[in-house]
Protein backbone atom coordinates (compact mmCIF):
# COMPACT_ATOMS: atom_id res chain seq x y z
CA UNK A 1 0.00 0.00 0.00
CA UNK A 2 1.51 3.63 -1.33
CA UNK A 3 1.59 6.45 1.48
CA UNK A 4 -1.08 8.60 1.79
CA UNK A 5 -4.03 6.07 2.00
CA UNK A 6 -6.63 4.28 4.55
CA UNK A 7 -5.92 0.99 4.16
CA UNK A 8 -9.76 -0.20 5.22
CA UNK A 9 -11.35 2.40 3.03
CA UNK A 10 -9.01 0.45 -0.01
CA UNK A 11 -10.51 -2.76 1.03
CA UNK A 12 -13.57 -1.98 0.68
CA UNK A 13 -13.68 0.38 -2.28
CA UNK A 14 -11.82 -3.13 -3.70
CA UNK A 15 -14.66 -5.44 -2.89
CA UNK A 16 -17.32 -3.84 -4.12
CA UNK A 17 -15.14 -2.91 -7.35
CA UNK A 18 -14.32 -6.62 -7.89
CA UNK A 19 -18.40 -7.52 -8.15
CA UNK A 20 -19.08 -5.06 -10.49
CA UNK A 21 -15.96 -5.35 -12.89
CA UNK A 22 -17.09 -9.27 -12.79
CA UNK A 23 -20.83 -8.31 -13.65
CA UNK A 24 -19.74 -6.01 -16.25
CA UNK A 25 -17.88 -8.67 -17.77
CA UNK A 26 -20.35 -11.24 -17.77
CA UNK A 27 -18.33 -13.22 -15.54
CA UNK A 28 -18.95 -15.49 -12.21
CA UNK A 29 -15.82 -16.85 -10.73
CA UNK A 30 -15.04 -16.50 -7.06
CA UNK A 31 -11.47 -16.89 -7.64
CA UNK A 32 -10.93 -14.10 -10.13
CA UNK A 33 -13.82 -11.52 -8.09
CA UNK A 34 -11.31 -12.47 -5.16
CA UNK A 35 -7.99 -12.05 -7.23
CA UNK A 36 -9.55 -8.64 -8.32
CA UNK A 37 -10.44 -7.57 -4.85
CA UNK A 38 -7.30 -8.48 -2.68
CA UNK A 39 -4.71 -6.38 -5.37
CA UNK A 40 -4.91 -2.63 -4.44
CA UNK A 41 -5.09 -0.94 -7.93
CA UNK A 42 -3.58 2.25 -6.78
CA UNK A 43 0.40 0.15 -5.48
CA UNK A 44 0.83 0.09 -9.25
CA UNK A 45 -0.28 3.72 -10.10
CA UNK A 46 1.79 7.06 -10.34
CA UNK A 47 1.49 9.53 -7.34
CA UNK A 48 -2.41 11.00 -7.21
CA UNK A 49 -3.70 13.13 -9.12
CA UNK A 50 -4.85 10.13 -11.52
CA UNK A 51 -6.29 10.88 -14.58
CA UNK A 52 -8.70 8.75 -15.50
CA UNK A 53 -10.38 7.70 -18.57
CA UNK A 54 -14.12 6.66 -19.42
CA UNK A 55 -15.84 6.33 -22.64
CA UNK A 56 -13.01 8.22 -24.16
CA UNK A 57 -13.21 11.26 -21.86
CA UNK A 58 -10.25 11.78 -19.23
CA UNK A 59 -10.43 13.78 -15.75
CA UNK A 60 -8.21 14.51 -13.32
CA UNK A 61 -8.99 13.01 -9.57
CA UNK A 62 -7.63 12.44 -5.97
CA UNK A 63 -10.39 10.67 -4.93
CA UNK A 64 -9.61 6.54 -4.25
CA UNK A 65 -13.18 5.40 -5.28
CA UNK A 66 -12.77 6.78 -8.59
CA UNK A 67 -9.81 4.31 -9.67
CA UNK A 68 -12.15 1.32 -8.11
CA UNK A 69 -14.48 2.17 -11.49
CA UNK A 70 -13.96 0.02 -14.97
CA UNK A 71 -11.78 3.52 -16.46
CA UNK A 72 -8.64 3.98 -18.00
CA UNK A 73 -5.94 5.04 -15.37
CA UNK A 74 -2.75 6.87 -17.16
CA UNK A 75 0.42 5.70 -16.50
CA UNK A 76 2.55 7.49 -19.25
CA UNK A 77 0.15 9.99 -21.03
CA UNK A 78 2.91 10.71 -23.39
CA UNK A 79 2.85 7.59 -24.95
CA UNK A 80 -0.42 6.40 -24.97
CA UNK A 81 0.42 3.71 -21.89
CA UNK A 82 -2.40 3.26 -19.44
CA UNK A 83 -3.43 0.89 -16.61
CA UNK A 84 -6.09 -1.15 -18.49
CA UNK A 85 -9.49 -1.70 -18.55
CA UNK A 86 -10.56 -3.71 -15.61
CA UNK A 87 -13.86 -5.55 -17.05
CA UNK A 88 -11.94 -6.42 -20.07
CA UNK A 89 -9.13 -7.67 -18.51
CA UNK A 90 -11.59 -9.63 -16.94
CA UNK A 91 -13.15 -11.02 -19.74
CA UNK A 92 -9.34 -12.13 -20.66
CA UNK A 93 -8.34 -13.61 -18.15
CA UNK A 94 -11.92 -15.43 -17.59
CA UNK A 95 -11.16 -16.99 -20.96
CA UNK A 96 -7.42 -18.36 -20.46
CA UNK A 97 -8.39 -19.62 -17.03
CA UNK A 98 -5.55 -19.15 -15.18
CA UNK A 99 -5.07 -22.40 -12.34
CA UNK A 100 -2.63 -23.23 -9.06
CA UNK A 101 0.62 -24.40 -10.33
CA UNK A 102 0.61 -23.33 -14.00
CA UNK A 103 3.22 -20.82 -15.42
CA UNK A 104 1.88 -17.46 -17.10
CA UNK A 105 4.09 -15.24 -19.15
CA UNK A 106 2.63 -11.71 -19.49
CA UNK A 107 3.92 -9.36 -22.18
CA UNK A 108 3.51 -5.56 -21.63
CA UNK A 109 3.18 -5.65 -17.69
CA UNK A 110 2.93 -2.26 -17.41
CA UNK A 111 3.86 -1.61 -13.63
CA UNK A 112 2.50 -4.88 -12.91
CA UNK A 113 -1.53 -4.68 -12.04
CA UNK A 114 -2.54 -7.25 -13.74
CA UNK A 115 0.39 -9.62 -13.08
CA UNK A 116 -0.14 -9.11 -9.44
CA UNK A 117 -3.74 -10.56 -10.14
CA UNK A 118 -2.82 -13.26 -12.47
CA UNK A 119 0.31 -14.18 -9.62
CA UNK A 120 -2.56 -14.59 -7.12
CA UNK A 121 -4.92 -16.45 -9.74
CA UNK A 122 -1.86 -19.12 -9.92
CA UNK A 123 -0.98 -19.42 -6.37
CA UNK A 124 0.28 -22.36 -4.95
CA UNK A 125 2.91 -23.44 -7.18
CA UNK A 126 2.38 -21.38 -9.78
CA UNK A 127 5.20 -18.23 -11.21
CA UNK A 128 4.30 -15.08 -13.37
CA UNK A 129 6.96 -14.30 -15.83
CA UNK A 130 6.64 -10.78 -16.42
CA UNK A 131 7.95 -8.66 -19.56
CA UNK A 132 7.92 -5.05 -20.33
CA UNK A 133 9.99 -3.21 -22.57
CA UNK A 134 10.16 -0.24 -21.34
CA UNK A 135 12.82 0.03 -19.18
CA UNK A 136 11.11 2.43 -16.60
CA UNK A 137 7.87 0.45 -16.75
CA UNK A 138 9.83 -2.38 -15.96
CA UNK A 139 11.85 -1.22 -12.97
CA UNK A 140 8.51 0.40 -11.95
CA UNK A 141 6.81 -3.26 -12.16
CA UNK A 142 9.69 -4.61 -9.98
CA UNK A 143 9.12 -2.58 -7.18
CA UNK A 144 5.55 -2.95 -7.12
CA UNK A 145 5.62 -6.67 -7.34
CA UNK A 146 8.49 -7.50 -4.99
CA UNK A 147 6.21 -9.18 -2.20
CA UNK A 148 4.96 -11.10 -4.95
CA UNK A 149 7.43 -14.35 -4.36
CA UNK A 150 6.38 -16.16 -7.62
CA UNK A 151 6.92 -13.41 -10.17
CA UNK A 152 9.69 -12.35 -12.29
CA UNK A 153 10.20 -9.25 -13.87
CA UNK A 154 12.29 -9.23 -17.37
CA UNK A 155 12.78 -5.51 -18.66
CA UNK A 156 12.83 -6.98 -22.17
CA UNK A 157 11.03 -7.32 -24.82
CA UNK A 158 9.02 -10.78 -24.69
CA UNK A 159 9.34 -10.73 -29.15
CA UNK A 160 11.52 -12.47 -31.34
CA UNK A 161 13.26 -14.97 -28.23
CA UNK A 162 12.93 -18.18 -27.00
CA UNK A 163 10.54 -18.38 -24.13
CA UNK A 164 10.66 -20.37 -20.96
CA UNK A 165 7.14 -23.11 -21.20
CA UNK A 166 3.93 -21.56 -20.14
CA UNK A 167 0.55 -22.58 -20.06
CA UNK A 168 -0.62 -19.02 -20.27
CA UNK A 169 0.95 -16.47 -22.71
CA UNK A 170 -0.84 -13.18 -21.85
CA UNK A 171 -0.20 -10.38 -24.17
CA UNK A 172 -1.41 -6.58 -23.36
CA UNK A 173 0.02 -4.75 -26.55
CA UNK A 174 -1.36 -5.36 -30.33
CA UNK A 175 0.20 -7.00 -33.08
CA UNK A 176 0.20 -7.12 -36.90
CA UNK A 177 0.99 -11.02 -35.87
CA UNK A 178 1.79 -13.20 -33.09
CA UNK A 179 5.52 -14.02 -32.52
CA UNK A 180 5.86 -17.65 -33.19
CA UNK A 181 7.84 -18.34 -29.83
CA UNK A 182 4.69 -17.45 -28.33
CA UNK A 183 3.36 -20.50 -29.84
CA UNK A 184 6.16 -22.45 -29.14
CA UNK A 185 6.19 -21.67 -25.69
CA UNK A 186 2.95 -23.13 -25.03
CA UNK A 187 2.56 -26.37 -23.09
CA UNK A 188 -0.09 -28.76 -24.06
CA UNK A 189 -3.41 -27.26 -23.54
CA UNK A 190 -1.68 -24.28 -23.36
CA UNK A 191 -3.86 -20.96 -23.99
CA UNK A 192 -2.65 -17.90 -25.74
CA UNK A 193 -4.29 -14.48 -25.70
CA UNK A 194 -3.79 -11.52 -27.22
CA UNK A 195 -4.70 -8.07 -29.67
CA UNK A 196 -4.58 -9.30 -33.58
CA UNK A 197 -4.02 -5.87 -34.95
CA UNK A 198 -3.09 -6.22 -38.78
CA UNK A 199 -5.33 -2.95 -39.20
CA UNK A 200 -3.54 0.01 -37.23
CA UNK A 201 -5.08 0.36 -34.34
CA UNK A 202 -7.43 -2.15 -33.83
CA UNK A 203 -8.71 -6.21 -34.12
CA UNK A 204 -9.99 -9.02 -32.03
CA UNK A 205 -8.82 -10.39 -28.84
CA UNK A 206 -7.71 -13.88 -29.73
CA UNK A 207 -7.69 -16.98 -28.11
CA UNK A 208 -5.81 -19.68 -29.43
CA UNK A 209 -5.73 -23.47 -28.01
CA UNK A 210 -2.53 -25.43 -28.49
CA UNK A 211 -4.36 -29.49 -29.65
CA UNK A 212 -2.54 -32.29 -30.56
CA UNK A 213 -3.01 -31.49 -33.98
CA UNK A 214 -2.13 -27.75 -34.43
CA UNK A 215 -3.47 -24.66 -32.35
CA UNK A 216 -7.48 -23.97 -32.55
CA UNK A 217 -8.25 -20.04 -32.64
CA UNK A 218 -11.50 -18.18 -32.04
CA UNK A 219 -12.10 -14.11 -31.50
CA UNK A 220 -13.20 -13.41 -28.51
CA UNK A 221 -14.14 -9.36 -29.23
CA UNK A 222 -12.97 -6.18 -30.91
CA UNK A 223 -10.04 -4.24 -28.87
CA UNK A 224 -7.64 -1.39 -29.41
CA UNK A 225 -3.85 -1.65 -28.26
CA UNK A 226 -0.89 0.06 -28.07
CA UNK A 227 1.50 -1.70 -30.64
CA UNK A 228 3.87 -4.44 -29.54
CA UNK A 229 7.25 -2.53 -29.19
CA UNK A 230 10.14 -4.44 -31.00
CA UNK A 231 8.04 -6.27 -33.57
CA UNK A 232 8.70 -6.60 -37.27
CA UNK A 233 6.08 -8.98 -38.94
CA UNK A 234 4.23 -7.50 -41.78
CA UNK A 235 1.35 -8.74 -43.51
CA UNK A 236 1.79 -9.41 -47.38
CA UNK A 237 -1.05 -6.60 -49.07
CA UNK A 238 -2.99 -8.88 -50.84
CA UNK A 239 -3.20 -11.67 -47.64
CA UNK A 240 -4.53 -8.15 -45.44
CA UNK A 241 -7.51 -10.14 -43.74
CA UNK A 242 -11.20 -8.06 -43.95
CA UNK A 243 -13.03 -7.74 -40.62
CA UNK A 244 -15.54 -10.61 -41.67
CA UNK A 245 -12.09 -12.95 -42.07
CA UNK A 246 -11.09 -11.81 -38.83
CA UNK A 247 -14.25 -13.24 -37.49
CA UNK A 248 -13.96 -16.43 -39.46
CA UNK A 249 -10.51 -17.71 -38.23
CA UNK A 250 -10.53 -21.01 -36.70
CA UNK A 251 -6.76 -22.15 -36.35
CA UNK A 252 -3.11 -20.63 -36.54
CA UNK A 253 -0.26 -22.54 -37.90
CA UNK A 254 3.32 -22.52 -37.44
CA UNK A 255 4.87 -22.32 -41.37
CA UNK A 256 7.65 -24.96 -40.57
CA UNK A 257 5.17 -27.08 -39.38
CA UNK A 258 2.03 -26.72 -42.53
CA UNK A 259 2.59 -24.04 -45.50
CA UNK A 260 -0.46 -21.82 -46.14
CA UNK A 261 -3.03 -23.54 -48.26
CA UNK A 262 -6.33 -22.04 -49.62
CA UNK A 263 -7.93 -21.65 -46.08
CA UNK A 264 -5.15 -19.29 -44.76
CA UNK A 265 -6.80 -15.77 -44.07
CA UNK A 266 -3.77 -14.06 -43.55
CA UNK A 267 0.08 -14.96 -43.92
CA UNK A 268 3.20 -13.69 -42.59
CA UNK A 269 6.60 -14.83 -42.20
CA UNK A 270 6.71 -17.55 -39.66
CA UNK A 271 3.04 -18.13 -38.74
CA UNK A 272 -0.51 -18.34 -40.69
CA UNK A 273 -4.04 -18.12 -39.52
CA UNK A 274 -6.66 -20.30 -41.60
CA UNK A 275 -10.64 -20.49 -41.32
CA UNK A 276 -10.43 -24.01 -41.29
CA UNK A 277 -10.28 -25.89 -37.68
CA UNK A 278 -7.34 -27.74 -36.58
CA UNK A 279 -9.52 -31.04 -36.91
Amino acid sequence: MKAGFDPETSRQARASYASRILRLAGIDDPRIEEAFASVPREAFLPPPPWTVISMGVGGRTSEIAEIYENVLVAIAPARGINNGEPALHAAWIAAVGPQPGETVIHVGAGTGYYTAILARLVEPGGRVEAYEYEADLASLAAANLERYANVTVHSASAFGRVLPNADIVYVNAGVVAPDVEWLRALNPCGRLIFPWQPHKGWGPAMLVTRQARGFAARSLMTVGFISCSGTSERASVRNLPTEAELAAVRSVWIRRDRAPDTSAVAVYDDVWFSSEETA
